[in-house]
């Protein structure tokens, strides 16, 4: 009878149906252990940070030089883990970041450049240079605001006064970054599969929708007067407006990352993250979204 009852349940629901809540529950299940362990590296900042921003760094490299290599481009990898690095570093020595930027990047171009003299087959040489350049700029470029941004102050916790928490304003800037990204995105998926009707983008991104960016908007928004009004001083209004630019520029990150694996011939970057594909599948949004609110805080110190 029981085997008779659950046969009759899922009789109305279809292949793709299950498929579609398989990967609902996987997405759930992958933030729910992802976020926590984020968010400690935010807490802690420093070179634990910097640790954390070099192994998205890493595995986004492998990624990107894997779809290329797929679709018959041959960039240098070693370079771009290089450059990638360069970045990172550049931006844990505010002081001497421009001094580093100047001598990594002139040493990188020349260096690339001699790696291009020793290829035999000289076809497409220009494009694989370009992309060993763009895959450090893209990625190690973005990923080195999320350590600007966090600053260097150390979170405190007092346990004698009541468990009270102190919190740079650096990381009150790093979690609106990430929470309005996160926000934005859950909502505009689950408002996007139930009520999205107009499609965005068809020919990047056939799934988005202008109802699903409407859903995000608002929880964007949301978060953002919650994480920087009472905590940064940032007026309701001009709260509103970084909330609106955070879910903007996450939407474009998200399209941005669609082009390339259109690009690719490839449905997910990956398969790092079970229900969210590869790493970068997972940090698209992000990587536009941090250099809006970084701009925004330096009018805000």
């Amino acid at each position: 009878m029981q085997g008779t009852s659950k046969q009759n349940s899922d009789a109305g629901v279809t292949e793709p149906e299950k498929k579609a809540n398989t990967s609902v529950g996987q997405r759930l299940l992958t933030a729910a252990i992802a976020m926590p362990v984020v968010l400690l590296f935010v807490w802690f900042g420093g070179w634990w940070a910097f640790a954390a921003c070099l192994g998205v760094v890493v595995l986004g490299t492998i990624e990107l030089h894997t779809m290329l290599h797929k679709a018959g481009y041959h960039p240098l990898i070693v370079m771009s883990y290089v450059l990638g690095v360069l970045f990172l570093g550049s931006a844990m020595f505010p002081p001497q970041q421009l001094l580093i930027l100047q001598i990594g990047l002139g040493s990188s171009i020349v260096l690339s450049f001699c790696w291009l003299f020793t290829r035999k087959q000289l076809e497409g040489t220009l494009i694989d240079w370009a992309l060993t350049l763009a895959v450090p700029l893209y990625l190690g470029w973005s990923m080195s605001y999320f350590l600007l941004l966090r600053g260097y102050e150390v979170s405190s916790l007092h346990p004698m006064q009541g468990w009270w928490v102190t919190l740079p304003r650096g990381v009150w800037w790093l979690l609106i970054t990430l929470l309005g990204v996160w926000g934005f995105d859950g909502a505009a998926f689950f408002s996007g599969r139930y009520f999205g009707r107009h499609k965005m983008a068809p020919h990047i991104s056939p799934a988005k929708t202008w109802e699903g960016v409407a859903g995000g908007l608002v929880v964007s928004v949301i978060a953002s007067l919650l994480f920087t009004v009472a905590p940064l001083g940032v007026p309701w209004y001009f709260a509103i407006v970084l909330g609106l630019l955070i879910g903007t520029a996450a939407t474009l990150g998200d399209l941005a990352e669609s082009l390339i694996k259109r690009q690719m011939h490839v449905k997910d970057s990956g398969q790092f993250m079970p229900g969210h594909g590869g790493m970068l599948d997972r940090i698209d949004s992000l990587l536009f979204a941090v250099f809006v609110v970084y701009i925004f805080s330096l009018f805000f110190r």
